[in-house]
């Protein structure tokens, strides 16, 4: 059995999901160290974290930033192919990293990864996540996997950027019929889960889903109702809807959504039928932060671009 005295190691402390992980555990009065490509990123922790850079392709500095270390979490992953990152790099440096774990005497990984992964899918993002999952299996190591379909909470980018959009134009296109299903589970649930399963030996796999399940369209609906800007919502073809990100895109410098994102939802593979394991209602969170949600645009990109400044809140 794990103890919350052991050396914890988080990737990504700084950034989205990892920085309620780390917040979680130092709550517990736990020693906390990160391994980050953003060394330099302000951040909350003062002197709390102990920080360590990715050594991608040197094993042996990336070992010995894990020496010590009884449990890891790792969040580290990419949304989408672009220049400078990719899933197959991801795949790549996420296996570098669970090899150096296990040599530095790592005895948990706790490794997120998506609902519905599978090595036979034609979507790279869940054929990748497939993989590593297969691997942590044989690593030899013990794990916890946990699949969560969409987090929320105040430094998310599709719950907010859905409200950004719905505050500045007066339709809202969905893809198809919008029948397909979501499961938006908020990050600091997922993160109790997280230090939760650090704590323990048992290998499992978790789908960390959310109290509500929606279809897309009512999930636009919802939010939209909630911060008084109920727009018309239209169906248009993948294509169409693609175009229109691309558009959107250009206008903000972002990649607003990818094909492989628009078919992974239109295909269902962010819904599971399985029990919640979070306990917050994205329409409880909506609520509390209606006045603020999605007035500014949050970017993917520029977060990547920008390694120093702190994640905003939504």
């Amino acid at each position: 059995m794990m103890s919350y005295q052991d050396i914890h190691v988080v990737t990504g402390a700084f950034g989205y999901s990892g920085r309620y992980i780390a917040r979680r555990l130092l709550d517990r009065d736990c020693a906390v160290r990160t391994l980050t490509n953003s060394t330099a990123r302000r951040h909350d922790f003062g002197d709390r974290i102990e920080v360590h850079p990715f050594h991608f392709g040197e094993p042996e500095k990336m070992r010995r930033s894990l020496a010590g270390a009884s449990v890891l979490y790792n969040t580290y992953w990419v949304r989408f192919n672009h220049k400078g990152f990719s899933h197959a790099e991801a795949v790549r440096n996420t296996i570098s990293l669970f090899e150096a774990a296990k040599a530095a005497g790592v005895q948990r990984i706790v490794h997120v990864s998506i609902t519905n992964p599978s090595e036979d899918s034609p979507l790279e993002y869940f054929r990748g996540k497939a993989a590593l999952e297969r691997y942590l299996r044989d690593l030899g190591v013990s794990y916890a996997i946990l699949r969560p379909a969409v987090l929320f909470g105040k430094e998310d980018i599709l719950i907010n950027n859905i409200a950004w959009l719905l505050r500045r134009f007066p339709f809202f296109g969905v893809f198809g019929d919008g029948q397909y299903r979501i499961q938006p589970i908020y990050v600091d649930d997922l993160a109790r889960l997280a230090v939760e399963q650090g704590l323990s030996r048992e290998n499992v796999v978790i789908n960390a889903i959310g109290v509500e399940t929606f279809t897309y369209r009512q999930l636009v609906a919802t939010i939209g109702e909630i911060i008084g800007k109920p727009r018309r919502i239209i169906s248009v073809s993948p294509t169409c809807g693609y175009v229109l990100s691309r558009v959107i895109g250009r206008l903000v410098g972002d990649v607003v959504l990818t094909r492989e994102e628009i078919e992974g939802l239109m295909q269902g593979l962010l819904y599971v039928n399985a029990p919640p394991a979070g306990q917050t209602r994205l329409t409880d969170w909506v609520r509390r932060h209606a006045d603020t949600l999605g007035l500014r645009y949050t970017s993917e990109l520029a977060r990547r671009r920008d390694r120093t400044s702190r994640y905003a809140s939504n």
